[in-house]
């Protein structure tokens, strides 16, 4: 399933609500006035990477190292790809304002070791910061980019090199040495303002490599592609999937703690699931607790969820359920 467009804008691969501006004013009075303990009233961390790790590939061929929200360094059969990194203070078009980081990055940009590629899920600022990109561009010169289609352009303007960018559309693929990364579609929409939502594509990822399979979600709402998915490029080892920043009123955008359960399941449930989006900036209306308090007290779930920095190999059937996120406040 290729992307479809109605003029210069993408459309989901299912139909899908999408409110704009409304939700401000039903949310609106929520957002400002609530009670729900959105943000931690504490201290986080502080959290750190040990970079002497990346000295020795993992052992069982999938380390993954998550630095909080949707970030992600993922090591899979000797390939290194860095997802959705953000370490801007603010998921925001401006840094002061907007939501703001519960914890320092764990590791400088430049204290990275040397990545094959970076993937951009989207164009969002929770998830494509504009210093974080030209950073990178400047410190990880071999890299390769790999986008949804129109997100090169974004790029290109940070200073990544049109020649090492990949533009995607969904079911395209592209190899990093010997892991195929394809693009595939979510349910979800674009844009860096209001002016120019759907115009740059969305997308999942399938990292396919000779031993390991990894999904990573991305930000979608729930939608019957998942299972299909599951059965072309599974079965996954880890499967990456949104918990947080969900509600009612945005259920079709994003699948929240619930759906990322059943989205897991529709995907072949084979495996671990890590949740993803979460416990980082405050962009819904929930306590920021609630979506991993949820997920953890499912019966039977294989849970894969590691404390922030810190590079934790995947191994069949090894939980990981860190409580960092109980500190006291």
């Amino acid at each position: 399933m290729q992307a479809k467009r109605n003029g210069k804008r993408f459309l989901n691969p299912v139909p899908t609500e999408f409110s704009g501006l409304s939700i401000m004013f039903k949310v609106g009075p929520e957002f400002f006035f609530g009670g729900a303990k959105r943000t931690p009233t504490g201290l986080l961390g502080p959290f750190s990477t040990d970079v002497s790790v990346y000295a020795a590939r993992p052992a069982v061929g999938l380390r993954v190292t998550w630095f909080g929200h949707s970030s992600s360094l993922v090591e899979i059969d000797g390939v290194r790809i860095l997802i959705d990194p953000i370490w801007e203070e603010r998921a925001s078009p401006t840094q002061w304002s907007g939501p703001k980081r519960f914890f320092a990055p764990t590791i400088a940009l430049h204290g990275l070791p040397p990545v094959d590629a970076v993937l951009i899920s989207h164009d969002h600022y929770d998830h494509l910061g504009a210093q974080t990109i030209a950073a990178l561009a400047r410190c990880q010169k071999d890299a390769r980019w790999i986008v949804p289609l129109g997100v090169g352009k974004i790029l290109s303007r940070l200073g990544v090199p049109a020649d090492r960018c990949s533009e995607l559309d969904w079911t395209q693929s592209t190899k990093v040495e010997d892991v195929t990364v394809t693009a595939l579609p979510t349910r979800h929409f674009s844009g860096r303002s209001i002016f120019n939502r759907f115009e740059t594509l969305w997308a999942s990822f399938a990292l396919v490599g000779p031993k390991h399979r990894v999904y990573y979600g991305a930000d979608s709402g729930e939608w019957d592609g998942f299972r299909e998915i599951g059965e072309k490029f599974g079965p996954f080892d880890l499967t990456m999937l949104e918990i947080g920043a969900a509600d009612p009123l945005w259920a079709d955008l994003h699948m929240g703690p619930e759906g990322a359960v059943r989205s897991f399941r529709a995907l072949g449930g084979h495996g671990l699931m890590m949740p993803i989006h979460w416990g980082l900036f405050d962009l819904a209306l929930h306590p920021w607790r609630r979506p991993i308090e949820s997920v953890r007290s499912v019966d039977g779930l294989a849970l894969w969820s590691p404390t922030p920095g810190v590079p934790c190999e995947v191994v069949a059937g090894e939980q990981i359920r860190s409580e960092w996120w109980r500190q006291p406040e």
